[in-house]
Parts: C-alpha cells; structure tokens; sequence
C-alpha cells in the first residue's frame, strides 16, 4: 500500500521529534563514496542512527593503492572513513578507541621509528593502546599482528591510518572477507548508522571517454592525483586490475540488496560524479532493487567544479543517472520508480530545464542551502534538515 502526503520542507516538528529520540530516526540510505558526506553524517548522526551507508571499494590512490597492492584487497580507505565519521564521540561512545583509529602515523620519521611504533601497538606498550580496557584491547592487537605478520619488508608506513591497518589485518585475518571487520569496527567505535561496501570484490573503475581512449584506476578521473581528464567520460565499467581494459560484471549483494528494499529514503548524495555515485550503481541488481522501493528517491547534485564532469551539463549529468539505473532496472521502468525529486543550492538549481524535470516527472526542490563560509558546499544542517523532512 502507497500512501502520499503533504510536505512541509524543512518540516521542523519532524526535526525536534528525530533530534529527540535519534535511536529511532528514520533509515536514510546513501549511494556514497569518497569524503564528499562525511560533514553531513556528522549532523546526521544526532538526528538517526539507522541511516545506511553504501561505500565504493574501487579507489585506487592514496594510501588506499598502498594497501591494495600489498595484499590485493578491496580498498577501505573511504569505508573507514565513514565509519569514523558517524562514531559516537560523545562519553557514551569509546573515546580512546575513536582515537587510536584515527591517529595516523608521522609523515616525517624514519621508517624504523614506525615500525617501533607498529610492533608498540601490536604488543600492548603504546599509549594509545593501553588506554583502550580489555576486551577491546585484546580484539584490536590481533587485528593488528595479523598486519604486521603479513606486511611486506618494503611497505611504506609514513602518514598510514591506524583504522586502515586495523581493517587491513582484519581482512585477512577473516578469509579476506571485509562484512566480519566491518562489523567488529563499527562496534568498536559506536558507529551510529550502517556502513558497508557495495561489493567485496577487489575490482577495479575504468572509464571510456570521448577519444574512445579507456583510462583504469580511481586515482585517473578525479583530478586530484593525476592531471584532469581532458576529454569526457562517455561510460564507466569495473575490471579485474589496473592493467584490465576488459568489462566484468559483478552481482549486487542479498545483504545490500536487503538495506536498500528498508529504507525510507534513497539518496544520490553530493560527491564526484562517476567514482562516488555511479560507480556504486554498477553491480547487477542495483537499479532494480531500487525500483522496487516505493520510498522517495532524491538527487543531490555537487556544487562547484567536479573534474569527472568536464564538458557535462547539470542536464546531462541528471539523464546519465537516470540512464545508468535504467540499465539494469529496465528500459522501460518509469523514472518515477528511480527518482523522484532534484535537491539543490538556488544558484545550482537554475541550471536545471524544467521541460525536462516535467518530462520525467521529477520534482525540483530549490533552497538556499550553501554554507555562509564555503558557497562551493553545501551547509550539513540545512541538507539533513531537507533530508529528514522528506522521510
């Protein structure tokens, strides 16, 4: 049974009786990757603590790459990230596990000073471990050695999150599945929400552009580690390494498929374009599963410049999605079933046609919602109020 009703946007009755009881706010979910809404979570996380979170393992830069090519895994960087970013870091959370995970060691020492610094970790000598009581100090160290064991005589430790290591080790320590540490991380820390990977696969993100050159690797289309891309991104697709240009296709999990079918909203949040939010809707089944949740669905598109979106409207970015989730949900699906409103700042949301709103039936939501010190960003607690007044 569908039930519609009228909106009060921003609704703020329905914030104060979230902000109230937390522990029974509504289950947003998030098609998210990268760093781009970890400043929202924060705010979200005082509003519910059963939002969801579906993270890209693709990233292949950073100390992400460092990671992936020692022990060939999916990368966790972002997950990790995530998880710390909606921890409860108030007395009721674990303050000095919160710590321990985010500390990252030096940039500047010896790497035989960090590796004095591993094995004082490992062995239970290390401030930031001996602050953590029994039995969690004990979970921690063996996730831990585990890594230390494994680690290669030339890994670079320099600037290396602890949280990475840790998730690093519990990997392998569990038959190289990431769901087992996951899981044992977030109850660590009090994650106050639900974070996962789309997939386990270790695979990799490639993209054909309009030269009908394919480049692979994360790290080649954001324009933060290599120089932009020059010509346009026409389509994305995942392969099995760095040296693949060959297509694989990889099933979207029941567990994943399960949290999207829950939720009471679906968001295509703010980030870059295609290795954020598209790259996330590539398993099979995705588009589909979203169809059949009758729940709203809404569009957040990025403000500023996006490098992944070089010669690629407001306009276009928008048929691209819709396009891609009609790729596996069917042609014929009606947008309605996918997407239903466009959020955006009002100086963004002018570049939108409105033929073309109406013509999918999509609704465009325009609000001042920029920060006052950033107009490149949107301001978190005037999107999650917008957010939860949608639920």
């Amino acid at each position: 049974m569908q039930i519609t009703r009228q909106l009060t946007i921003p609704d703020p009755v329905r914030i104060s009786r979230y902000q109230r009881l937390p522990e029974l706010g509504p289950n947003l979910l998030f098609f998210s990757g990268g760093t781009a809404l970890n400043g929202i979570s924060r705010v979200l996380k005082h509003f519910t603590h059963n939002s969801a979170h579906l993270i890209t393992p693709f990233d292949s830069g950073g100390s992400s790459a460092t990671l992936r090519q020692a022990f060939d895994m999916p990368a966790i960087g972002d997950v990790r990230s995530r998880l710390m970013a909606l921890a409860d870091e108030s007395l009721l959370g674990h303050p000095e596990v919160y710590q321990l995970f985010s500390h990252r060691f030096p940039k500047t020492a010896t790497q035989n000073t960090l590796r004095h610094e591993l094995a004082g970790l490992v062995g239970g000598s290390h401030p930031l471990i001996t602050a953590i009581p029994m039995p969690m100090r004990g979970l921690i160290q063996n996730q831990l050695q585990y890594f230390a064991v494994a680690m290669p005589a030339d890994f670079d430790l320099h600037g290396a999150s602890i949280g990475n290591l840790i998730l690093a080790g519990g990997y392998l320590n569990n038959n190289r599945e990431l769901d087992p540490i996951l899981f044992l991380f977030s109850k660590l820390v009090n994650t106050l929400g639900h974070v996962t990977v789309t997939t386990n696969e270790k695979l990799h993100l490639a993209a054909r552009l309009s030269d009908h050159s394919v480049v692979v690797g994360q790290h080649a289309m954001t324009g933060k580690e290599v120089e932009p891309l020059t010509s346009r991104i026409e389509e994305i697709f995942l392969t099995t390494s760095l040296e693949s240009t060959d297509p694989v296709d990889v099933p979207f999990p029941l567990r994943r498929q399960a949290l999207v079918r829950q939720a009471d909203l679906i968001c295509y949040p703010p980030g870059s374009f295609y290795s954020s939010l598209m790259a996330n809707l590539l398993p099979k089944g995705v588009g589909r599963t979203i169809a059949e949740n009758g729940n709203p669905k809404v569009y957040i598109p990025s403000l500023g410049t996006d490098p992944e979106l070089n010669g690629i409207s407001p306009n276009e970015a928008l048929l691209r999605l819709i396009d891609q989730l009609k790729r596996d949900a069917g042609a014929d699906t009606p947008t309605k079933q996918l997407l239903n409103f466009v959020l955006a700042d009002e100086s963004y949301a002018a570049n939108f046609d409105l033929d073309l709103m109406e013509k999918h039936e999509l609704k465009l939501i325009s609000a001042p919602l920029t920060s006052q010190s950033n107009a490149a960003k949107y301001d978190p607690q005037k999107l999650v109020d917008f957010l939860l007044s949608l639920t």
